[in-house]
């Protein structure tokens, strides 16, 4: 069916490995920001190490994280799409290095609790 043949795709875009690759590129990156832009039950849930919550309904408050609208910020959720919210709106408020992660779920490092 070739109609199905790009959902297939669409929703295959963030896989494990990508979601692993994402920390690594945060790691490797000296002053760069992880955000977890899920609840602060599901971060207290379990969460990749060293990401800060800002829950996605307080976005608006990521100045007292990161005043420079140049930091690279990491930004992931559960499934994706909290995360692209996010990024878009971090976007518009004119930060200018902004990567959306995808889910957690598609995570398969060490997770903190």
């Amino acid at each position: 069916m070739q109609c199905c043949k790009g959902v297939k795709t669409f929703f295959g875009f963030f896989k494990k490995g990508d979601m692993d690759r994402f920390v690594k590129e945060y790691q490797a990156l000296p002053g760069a920001l992880l955000l977890d832009v899920r609840s602060e039950g599901e971060y207290r849930e379990g969460h990749i190490p060293n990401s800060k919550n800002l829950p996605l309904a307080a976005i608006d408050k990521i100045g007292a994280l990161a005043e420079n609208k140049d930091i690279p910020l990491f930004v992931y959720c559960l499934s994706g799409a909290r995360s692209r919210y996010a990024a878009a709106a971090l976007r518009q408020m004119g930060y200018t290095n902004v990567t959306d992660m995808g889910g957690f779920s598609a995570y398969s490092g060490k997770v903190e609790r």
